[in-house]
């Protein structure tokens, strides 16, 4: 699988909380022919299953990513909007947007808007409409719209928009290459609505019961300009082994056994604690009677910008290390 080909791929499907749909059925395709099976629960997860005998073990990447909706149309054309999921609205205005139809936008305030203290509900996105009228053929009340910005490579590094949680996505397809000769009971999961509430993977590992649940997510960094060490890891040092943030506190014979792996196989990695944010990791843990709960991270700069950037030996490294986990003695 081509690693820069198949994220360009991800990163520009259309799929904000609640509108998967695209995004998910790249996955189904890419994922095709290395499982058993796939099935889409009610939810709209994409539940991807290799079988085996040993024990049940969970990945889950949410698939879906922040966004604006549309609130409200005014009789000048322009978009009121609203957000789906961590949007900093001094972060995105002026970005390029598009509607899942099509329709093309630009991010702008409203007019006398202190940009020091702007928020979501001071954004219009402007389509070029000349009126409300015409703006209305244009876009609906409720239609979701996202950042449309490039994918551009940085030396080791790629910068684009909804690497949270893209990135992690493929991830999961890069490590079902290696899936040949494991023998525990894989499910791979592509959860929807993580950004409002992680709401897909709480139903998913109720449906699952997995013994174990790993969440592959991005993860805040320490050497972003101003960092005031909120996060731990740090872009180029490898697999971010989660051991807890405000969602979890990972059960730690399972960081200790993702440690061990990455050292036995020789894979980067480093430890990840992280003061804000959460993943699928917190609902997998408490679900029915608990689960062995841990995460494998990307560390990304600039997340829930329409700019985010990885390292690509860390997405690598991270790959490495949710095969090693698929094929290990549990």
């Amino acid at each position: 699988m081509d690693l820069m080909k198949t994220l360009s791929r991800l990163v520009s499907a259309f799929g904000p909380s609640g509108a998967e749909g695209e995004v998910s059925q790249v996955i189904e395709e890419l994922a095709q022919p290395y499982v058993d099976e796939i099935v889409r629960d009610t939810m709209g997860n994409l539940i991807c299953r290799k079988k085996g005998s040993g024990p049940r073990i969970m990945f889950s990447a949410h698939m879906d990513s922040i966004g604006l909706v549309a609130t409200h149309i005014n009789e000048k054309g322009f978009v009121h909007v609203g957000a789906l999921g961590g949007v900093s609205a001094k972060e995105v205005v002026y970005t390029p947007v598009r509607f899942q139809n099509g329709t093309c936008g630009l991010i702008c305030a409203k007019e006398g808007a202190d940009i020091d203290k702007l928020k979501v509900s001071d954004l219009l996105i402007d389509i070029g409409a000349a009126d409300g009228e015409a703006a209305k053929k244009l876009v609906q009340v409720g239609d979701a719209a996202v950042y449309d910005t490039p994918v551009r490579t940085a030396g080791d590094r790629v910068i684009a928009p909804y690497l949270d949680n893209r990135v992690s996505c493929l991830v999961l397809l890069m490590a079902m290459e290696q899936l040949v000769g494991a023998d525990n009971d894989l499910y791979f999961v592509f959860s929807v609505q993580e950004e409002v509430g992680t709401r897909g993977a709480k139903t998913a590992a109720w449906a699952i019961d997995p013994e174990y649940g790993i969440a592959v997510d991005v993860t805040g960094v320490d050497d972003e300009p101003g960092g005031k060490h909120q996060a731990s890891a740090l872009c180029g040092k490898g697999a971010a082994v989660k051991i807890m943030d405000r969602s979890v506190i990972c059960t730690p014979a399972l960081v200790e056994k993702l440690l061990a792996l990455a050292e036995e196989k020789d894979i980067c990695a480093q430890r990840d604690v992280l003061q804000m944010g959460g993943t699928d990791a917190g609902p997998i843990q408490v679900t029915r009677a608990g689960v062995y709960a841990g995460g494998i991270s990307i560390p990304c700069r600039y997340t829930h910008t329409p700019t985010e950037m990885v390292d690509l030996r860390d997405v690598r490294a991270c790959v490495e290390l949710v095969a090693a986990f698929a094929h290990s003695e549990l």
